[in-house]
């Protein structure tokens, strides 16, 4: 499955991942002297930071998600696979995928991001909702108002309670953006909908083990986005760490002692390791992890001893200018992607100057209107950081035309959550009367 380069082409480049590192490599190999090829399981580039409002309902699944191939089909040496790598020859330098094809190459671009990670108690999984893919934000909207829809058919009060409960556990931007949301529609987008739920009944509860959330913000901008939580209906647990997740809700320990929370909806957002394919990287290059699996890199992003090998994004392990390791955000992958396929573009299997971050800031949306952001040094709050936050989204977004305009008519339409999209791809579960659902029709 791997042909020379094509005729006046030098080389191959391999591009593990469509996220925001691998397609923007991609993008910036653009017109190179190499022929470039991008393996994905997925034949879309998912903008990530928009996928909790599409598990809220608040924009459709197209909105969040791009085909990788529409975005680079005006890119005449690059080539989209979609499939898995399953292994690395770094010896051969070639990588099989699934069904057993082999791609060669020159230079080597892994991008292959993070997954959820529940800190050794992989059980959790299976009973609450995490939010790391499409799938992943299709199920947790299937979740949220099929809970809606339970708790208006039950007759037992206990149970329509545990259905009108929400806890979600994680207090980084993730776990804020969805329990703003989550409130949002809970308080806006019910009324009138339902004859038999208050919405004021609904309890959205934010689970932090950590004595704030939005730690990597400053501390005035994390009471702020916890002040804007509570202004919208979450109830905030700061210093509640999580000992048990079932179908039926969830365990936490606190100052106060041990406290059970019944929920029928449980959604995880409290930590990340890299993708499973990293663990392979490190094996096959000898190269070490971190606690969280990230391949420890190289200043310049190459995995140690192989110069041709570059590591990019969530999966790598590299300290910023503070000495910390850099965020795991959009902005790190792109700038990495960009200072890798530079040196690719000048003639060279890999960068071989060290990487400099150039730190834009960090945002969280907390609510309607409400948002937090830092921005080297700069701290804004409340509508001004709101229409940051949108500027920015919607400048990263891009994709295929007309996209931005279809977002931004949804966020104006739906007011982030007052006119959401409630259907509901399956049927509810049929359950035994015993377990509270009204028998008549």
């Amino acid at each position: 499955m791997s042909p020379e380069p094509a005729a006046g082409r030098r080389g191959r480049v391999v591009i593990v991942g469509g996220g925001f590192g691998g397609l923007a490599a991609a993008h910036e190999l653009r017109g190179a002297d190499v022929d470039v090829t991008l393996v994905d399981r997925m034949n879309h580039h998912l903008f990530q930071p928009l996928l909790y409002q599409v598990a809220s309902g608040g924009i459709s699944e197209g909105d969040c998600a791009s085909s990788i191939r529409a975005q680079l089909r005006r890119q005449s040496n690059a080539t989209v696979v979609m499939a898995e790598v399953t292994d690395i020859d770094v010896e051969a330098r070639r990588v099989t995928l699934d069904r057993g094809e082999q791609l060669d190459y020159d230079s080597l671009i892994v991008a292959c991001g993070a997954e959820s990670s529940y800190f050794g108690h992989d059980e959790w999984q299976e009973t609450s909702c995490d939010l790391k893919s499409l799938a992943d934000a299709v199920e947790l909207r299937n979740r949220i108002f099929g809970a809606f829809e339970e708790a208006e058919r039950t007759d037992d009060p206990d149970a329509r309670r545990e259905w009108l409960t929400f806890a979600v556990v994680g207090g980084g931007p993730t776990g804020v953006e969805v329990a703003g949301a989550l409130a949002l529609l809970a308080r806006h987008s019910m009324k009138r909908h339902f004859r038999h739920i208050d919405p004021y009944a609904i309890r959205v509860i934010l689970l932090d083990a950590g004595d704030r959330v939005l730690p990597a913000f400053s501390e005035k901008l994390s009471t702020k986005a916890a002040r804007g939580l509570a202004a919208v209906g979450v109830d905030v647990r700061e210093g509640s760490k999580v000992t048990s997740i079932d179908e039926d809700g969830v365990t936490i320990e606190g100052a106060g002692g041990e406290e059970r929370i019944a929920a029928k909806t449980v959604i995880w957002a409290a930590g990340v390791k890299a993708a499973g394919l990293t663990e392979a990287l490190a094996r096959a290059t000898g190269a070490s992890t971190d606690r969280g699996g990230r391949i420890e890199v190289q200043p310049d992003l190459t995995v140690p001893g192989h110069p041709e090998i570059s590591a990019i994004g969530d999966m790598a392990n590299l300290a910023g200018s503070d000495g910390r390791p850099l965020p795991g955000l959009a902005t790190v992958a792109i700038q990495q992607a960009r200072h890798v396929a530079r040196a690719i573009r000048q003639g060279h299997p890999g960068a071989s100057t060290p990487f400099r971050y150039f730190d834009k800031g960090a945002l969280a949306v907390v609510g309607r209107g409400r948002a937090v952001c830092e921005i080297r040094g700069l701290e804004l709050w409340g509508p001004p950081a709101f229409l940051t936050y949108l500027g920015v989204h919607l400048y990263y977004l891009g994709g295929v035309p007309g996209r931005r305009m279809r977002v931004l008519n949804a966020w104006a339409t739906t007011g982030l959550g007052s006119r959401a999209n409630r259907v509901i791809q399956r049927e509810l579960p049929h359950r035994h009367p015993s377990a509270g659902a009204a028998t008549g029709v």
